[in-house]
Parts: C-alpha cells; structure tokens; sequence
C-alpha cells in the first residue's frame, strides 16, 4: 500500500551531495544588482527574534531508532552577506525563516519554530494546552512539545486545532495527543468542515505524479548549503519520522462559529479554497490576537504548487483576507500565522493585512484584465510585476510562489491549457519535434554551440530553451551544459523552490533519476480515505489491454460497507451496494483486499462465491505507478 501516498512526503529523502559549480560572473553580477534593489525596511529582522525563550538542546531531533527527523544545525552556515551562489534576498530571508525555538507571541499565546516547514502554535488554557497545527511528524510535535513543557510547565493538552487539510498542519498530531483521548473525550480535535475528506484524499487520484514533482519543489535529497538547497520557501525543510492523523471531534461549519476552550474564547473564520480545500483563521478577543493560518505568510504563497493541484482561487484568497481585516482588524494587537513570525502592533498588522490582501488582488484582476485583452498565459507571466509600492513589502515577494507561476495558474483556471492558438492543439511530444528541431538547426553540434554563446553572455534561459531540445533530441553532450545553466538560474532565484526545481534538474541530467524511497501514508491515513476513494484510486490505474469485461461484487464485513464493481470497456465503475447476478463475490477485511490490490499480497482470508478466476484475473488489471519517471530527460 506504499504507493498511496501524499506528495509532500517525498520531499524526504537522504541527501546525496553531487558536484557543484561556483556562480559565474554573470550570476555574480545578477546578484549584485539584485542586492542593490532590495526593501530597506528591517521591521522583519525584529520581529523573528522578538520572544525567543530557548530551543531544542541538540542540533537535531532524532527519532526512536536514532534516525535525523529534523536537522536544527542544517542552515547554521547562515551568516554574513550573501556568497555569490545565492540570491541575497533569498538568503535574508533563509536567515529568519530557519530561526528555531519557543517564542512567546503574546500573553498565553507560544509557537514553536524552525522545528519542521511549519509552526507549531501553542496556548495556554486555564489547565493545559491548547496545539495549533502539530507539524508533520509525531517525532517533530513531540521534541516541539516537550520544548514548550520544560518552559510553561507539565500541562495535559486538551485540544488539538487543525487550521486546515496539508499534512504539515496534523501529520505530528499523535506526538502531542492521543487517538484514545480522543474517543474518551479527553482532548478535543477541532478543524474546518470537511477537514478529514480533503486532508486523505486531495493528492490520492494523481499522487503518484505529484509526488515524484514534489521531489523536484523541495530538492529531495539535496544537501543544505551555499550551492544547494536553501530552505522550502515559508520554512526550513520538512521533518521525517512518522506520519499520523485523527478523526476531527468537532467540525467548524460557519464563519462566526465561537468555542470556549479551557477558558480560551475562539471566534473562528471559515476560509474554504484559499490556500487549501479545507482552512480557518480565528481570533482570540481576549488576547488581542489572530491566526490567519496559512491564508498570509512572510511570501508570497503558491496559487498552484509546481508539484501539481488543483488551481486556488486567488480572488477568493484576497476576499478572506479582507473579512478578516473587517471582522478582527480593530481588536487586534498582534498577527500569528502557520508559517514565518508574527506581526506586532495595530498598524503593522493592518499594514500586513492590507497590502499582502492587495498583492493576492492585483495578481488575479490584472491577469484577467490581460486575458481579456488578448494575451496568452505566457505573455501575461513574462509582462505581469507587482506595482512599487507592494513589491516593496518583503511578505509579498516570491519566495514560495511567484508572480510567474501564480499568472499562468490563474489564466489556467480561467482558460485552461488552451492559449487558443489552433497550432497548438494537435502539437507534437517534446521527445518527436525535439529532433525535428535540431535537424532544422543544423544539429546538436550547432544547438550547443548557441547555447554556450548564450551563456557566456548570462542569458541561461535561452541556453536552457536550446539545451532543452538537444537533450531530448538524444545529444548526451548537451546534458552538462544544460545541468550547468539550470545551476546558474539556480543560484539567481530569489524562489526556494525555483532554485531546488533548478538544482534538481541538474542532477538528474549529471547523475540519472536518483530513486527516492517509498513513502506512504501509514496506517492512519489508509484508515480514513474512504472506500470509493481507493476504487477510484483503482479506476485511474487500470489498462485497458489487460482487462476485461466482468463484474464483481465486494463485501468487506469490518466496515460493514459493500460495493458493486464493474469493468466494461477499459473502465472501473462502482457503486455502494451489490449486483444482483455477478461473475464473482468476495467477502474479506478491506486491509486484504487493498494489500492484494496495492501490494500484491495474497488475499487468503476471501471468501469467494462464483468464478474464482475472475478474481485472479480482476487483479492483474492493474498498472503500478512509477515513482520515478524522469522529468528533464527523455
């Protein structure tokens, strides 16, 4: 069952270091002139370290066995100006984004940070704890959690507050509360309305291509450092360990909802399909204090991850965060988010609110305002820059997302993939006009001998353009050169991301596809996704040359659920209940019969009724996923 998997979790992988290439002179300059162009504004500088109390006593977190989950030395070469191999806005911001400890936000109100990719929140109740967003691992959320005991004292937790569905938010729950405490009432579990369906099932269906891109956004793999990956964007790199879930208690339904929490008063905001499916802010009124979770961030976020999801509404985005300005702006004296610090004082947060609110605005009605002039997706994400007086604010700057990327995602989820050009609708694969190409170019020799004329005029994406087709015209020669311009738009991006997707490339152009280890959801996660999720995970693996006509019926009598499954032309349709005539019957525990279907187990606990050879036949349907499928090769 390893191959049901949530994307994110293959950011973890060992890191294998690989040769890397000093800046050449035109990055060099790059830089400079980036440095010269930079905000002056040090507010942030500040606010990072204000409320340091103390942090973790080792340089790492280690897990049981003794293995890494989270490297706290990692990014400890942090200091000084920039090196010429990195982006010196990227590397400011490296430096407060991997700053790691318990800090006091305000009165009651604690995060812990630096400890995974995202914050730990903590609030202190009038007998125990309340953990907002218990990070990825258990192993992580219970060194964060312990760090905060040493330092508020031996408080049970008493609620656990999901602020939405991404697993850096409730992977790490069971290292701060139990599933048993849970049940008995003990701690409370609270998230947004349709928290759990989302958070198990959004990267099932297509969760093998986005986790092998996922490898790609957070340069699984590469080592930390000066010629390599420089942090995940809105946080250090994501913990290892152990992955757990559990079933919310309590869903929060409307905008406005309130909860007392161990004399806490929560006033919660729904903010559905923003940054994530699923996603609240709320408010304590009593301390001044607002969670925007994720909706705001020290970056400007993704509106589509490079990893692949669904689209997010960026007007959407920056309607939610004017609601919070109305609803909280006036009672609020200090800002705290799922990632980055806090924001301190009425006007800094309001200034915060607005001005990041009016990057997510600009973005979205300025792409639509081009496309409704005529412009392609590409024409808009090489035209649109944010106006002065917002991209002078660090918080709106691409670290994470970028202008770019979030352009073409927006004119996507307008327009979709189809720029409207009639040229463009029956193109061929890369791996066929490639050659094509080069012929037309007078061959490789000719293709390479341009792009290193490029290059040694700085201009590494039009080298990376002709390198790209020589490369999947079969030019062997052309895969350093490429590997080599990916590295030098590597160390200019000021995105984290961009720079790991670069350096990435370029390691699989020098070294091959370097195999990552399976990952999978564990034991949790297989739990929760529902049945017909897994039947539709079924439906998008089958092949149509290996099946056949048949149907089935499936009991499985622990979860007291049974489904009709038919297969008629290449395709997997199931409904709950069952067929009233069937080639075959099986009744068995749903765990054998997703270890049989996912792990080629045998299913020896079936009990089957009618063609048996249906059934050996049903499960060799099936392809499995390649997890690593090359990405800049052919």
């Amino acid at each position: 069952m390893r191959a049901i998997s949530l994307c994110i979790l293959a950011a973890i992988a060992p890191v294998v270091a690989f040769a890397a290439a000093p800046a050449s002179e035109a990055t060099r300059a790059a830089n400079e002139a980036a440095a010269q162009n930079l905000p002056a504004d040090r507010e942030d500088e500040e606010f990072a370290a204000r409320g340091f109390i103390a942090t973790w006593g080792e340089p790492q977190i280690k897990g049981a066995n003794g293995a890494v989950i989270a490297d706290l030395a990692a990014y400890d070469f942090l200091s000084g100006a920039a090196p010429a191999s990195v982006n010196p806005s990227l590397w400011r911001h490296a430096k407060l984004v991997t700053k790691h400890g318990l800090f006091k936000v305000t009165d009651r109100v604690y995060q812990v940070r630096g400890f995974d990719v995202a914050n730990m929140s903590i609030i202190v109740g009038e007998k125990g704890l309340i953990i907002v967003d218990p990070l990825t691992s258990v192993e992580a959320a219970g060194a964060a959690l312990r760090l905060a005991r040493a330092h508020l004292g031996e408080r049970p937790v008493v609620a656990v507050i999901y602020t939405h569905s991404h697993i850096d938010h409730f992977g790490g729950v069971k290292g701060v509360a139990g599933a048993e405490d849970a049940a008995a009432g003990r701690v409370k579990i609270i998230a947004p309305q349709g928290f759990l369906e989302h958070a198990v099932t959004e990267n099932v269906i297509a969760g093998a291509a986005m986790s092998r891109r996922a490898t790609f956004q957070f340069g699984a793999g590469l080592d930390a450092g000066p010629e390599g990956a420089m942090t995940s964007g809105i946080g250090p790199r994501v913990s290892g360990g152990t992955r757990s879930i559990i079933a919310p208690t309590h869903e929060i339904t409307r905008t406005g909802e309130t909860l007392t929490i161990d004399g806490v008063k929560f006033i919660f905001q729904l903010t559905p399909e923003t940054e994530a499916p699923a996603e609240m802010n709320f408010f304590l009124p009593q301390f001044g204090a607002l969670c925007l979770a994720e909706n705001a961030n020290p970056t400007m976020h993704n509106v589509l991850t490079p990893r692949g999801a669904l689209v997010r509404d960026a007007k959407r985005w920056a309607d939610h965060l004017t609601e919070a300005q109305r609803l909280y702006g006036a009672g609020t004296d200090v800002l705290f988010t799922s990632h980055g610090w806090p924001r301190f004082g009425r006007e800094a947060v309001g200034d915060f609110i607005a001005h990041h609110r009016d990057a997510y605005k600009f973005l979205h009605d300025q792409t639509v305002r081009l496309m409704n002039m005529g412009l392609t997706g590409e024409e808009i994400a090489d035209r649109l820059a944010l106006p002065a007086t917002l991209a002078a604010k660090w918080y709106n700057r691409g670290y994470y997302g970028t202008m770019r990327h979030n352009s073409r995602a927006i004119y996507q989820r307008y327009m979709g993939w189809y720029e409207g050009n009639p040229a463009g609708l029956n193109n061929q694969p890369k791996e066929q006009s490639a050659p094509r190409y080069v012929a037309l170019m007078g061959g490789a020799k000719k293709v390479r001998k341009a792009a290193e004329k490029a290059m040694a005029a700085g201009d590494y994406r039009w080298a990376a353009e002709l390198l790209d087709l020589a490369v999947f015209a079969g030019d062997a020669a052309s895969k350093p050169l490429l590997a080599e311009a990916h590295r030098q738009m590597a160390y200019q991006a000021e995105s984290a991301i961009w720079r790991a997707m670069y350096l990435t490339a370029a390691r699989e152009l020098t070294e091959g596809v370097t195999p990552s280890p399976p990952v999978g959801q564990g034991v949790d996660f297989i739990a929760a996704t529902p049945t017909a999720t897994l039947l539709d995970l079924l439906a998008v693996r089958i092949d149509p040359a290996k099946a056949r006509d048949m149907t089935l019926n499936l009991a499985f009598p622990d979860r007291k659920e049974a489904f009709a499954v038919t297969v008629r032309n290449g395709v997997l349709i199931h409904e709950q209940g069952a067929h009233a005539e069937a080639d075959v019957s099986l009744s068995l525990p749903r765990a054998a019969f997703l270890g049989a279907m996912f792990a080629g187990m045998p299913a020896a606990s079936a009990k089957i009724d009618g063609d048996a050879e249906s059934w050996k036949a049903f499960a060799g349907f099936f392809d499995a996923p390649d997890p690593n499928f090359a990405i800049v090769t052919p």
